[in-house]
């Protein structure tokens, strides 16, 4: 599916664009759409349209869960690793906790969802991934999972309320972090070992939704999130004659409205214009690549897309980087910015080109080895 890769690809570049001119260029950075969340949510639609494909493909849990552990830990393990051996010249963002809810929370993935920041800022997507995982695993265990299009409706309607009535997580301190990150190991131990596979299947999806309305930093923000990723999972069924079209366009508007009578809609990116033209701009392209996917798909946007985990997460960590090493650099004259633009932009590829060989590529080559039934 190279289509996919091509998306993953541009929404990669779109993150590190958001990230990179405001440091660089700030005069060319667009605010009549989110370009950075423009890249998130194309994410989110590639996710919700391969995911739950995926895990049914399988038939399997273990199998499932194998090769998520092996296709996102590793990378992100290093990147970790990275950013607390950089913290002893930048400090460590303030976001992040000092204490064991800290650790928790970077265990379990679970960041926002439990309102602790991430030692890397772009690791807050990777919570509602993870949430999106255990939710979709206790559904196809209960066998429920093919109403995509009604759990995307539903959670547009969640996000809509809940925009109204919370103005901050219900489940405050850090005993939301630390009490999931244990039942995460615990859960997805027996997901992996098979014993009381069912119930921790479903102890791990009510949690997720559990922190997902009442510990994440912006409910609302979180529920039209997973509104998105069932939307892309609906896509999938229509496609393949399995599910209706029509909640498709019924989400769209529920997630398009979620923000204007929200409490917590403060930020220039979730005003009514932008919000949805950035809705608009993430729907219009993945409609495209869908429509151009049996073309043959320039190889640089494949190559991107084999390297935008490792993109996405290195980008952040090594811009904070450039401060350090060339002071402000928006105070520096044109051409020198643009040097210092194009120089990172070649660092982080050939970084990500490294990563992806040497801990991405050999990581997910051997959880599909582990993943493979015994005989």
């Amino acid at each position: 599916m190279a289509w996919l890769d091509a998306l993953r690809g541009l929404g990669a570049l779109a993150v590190v664009g958001e990230h990179l001119l405001p440091w660089i260029m700030p005069s060319l950075r667009p605010y009549w759409f989110n370009m950075g969340m423009y890249g998130v949510l194309v994410f989110f639609l590639v996710s919700g349209y391969i995911i739950p494909a995926s895990l049914e493909s399988r038939g399997d849990v273990r199998a499932f869960w194998i090769s998520r552990i092996f296709r996102l830990y590793p990378l992100y393990l290093v990147v970790v690793a990275f950013a607390l051996i950089v913290g002893i010249w930048i400090p460590v963002r303030v976001q992040v906790p000092r204490d064991l809810s800290g650790v928790a929370a970077h265990l379990s993935m679970l960041l926002d969802v439990v309102h602790i920041g991430g030692l890397a800022d772009p690791m807050w997507t990777l919570s509602y991934e993870m949430v999106f995982y255990l939710l979709v695993t206790a559904l196809f265990v209960r066998g429920v999972h093919r109403a995509s299009g009604v759990y995307a409706i539903v959670f547009g309607v969640v996000a809509v309320m809940t925009g109204v009535v919370l103005d901050s997580p219900v489940l405050g301190g850090s005993w939301p972090a630390i009490v999931s990150g244990v039942l995460f190991v615990i859960g997805l131990a027996c997901l992996l070992s098979g014993n009381f596979r069912t119930t921790a299947a479903y102890l791990l999806g009510v949690m997720a939704v559990v922190l997902l309305l009442f510990s994440a930093y912006v409910p609302w923000f979180g529920a039209a999130i997973l509104a998105v990723m069932f939307t892309g999972t609906a896509l999938y069924r229509w496609e393949h004659g399995t599910g209706p079209f029509w909640p498709v366009p019924v989400c769209a508007a529920l997630v398009a409205i979620s923000p204007i009578w929200s409490i917590q809609a403060g930020w220039w990116w979730v005003q009514a214009p932008v919000w949805i033209t950035t809705l608009v701009l993430a729907a219009a392209t993945f409609a495209g690549a869908r429509a151009l996917r049996n073309r043959t798909i320039p190889g640089v946007l494949v190559w991107l897309g084999l390297v935008s985990y490792s993109v996405y997460l290195l980008h952040h960590p090594l811009l904070r980087l450039l401060p350090e090493l060339f002071g402000e650099v928006r105070a520096l004259p044109v051409a020198a910015r643009l040097a210092i633009g194009l120089g990172y932009l070649t660092v982080l590829l050939l970084l990500s080109w490294a990563t992806y060989r040497l801990v991405e590529g050999p990581a997910q080559r051997l959880g599909k080895r582990l993943a493979r039934p015994a005989t």
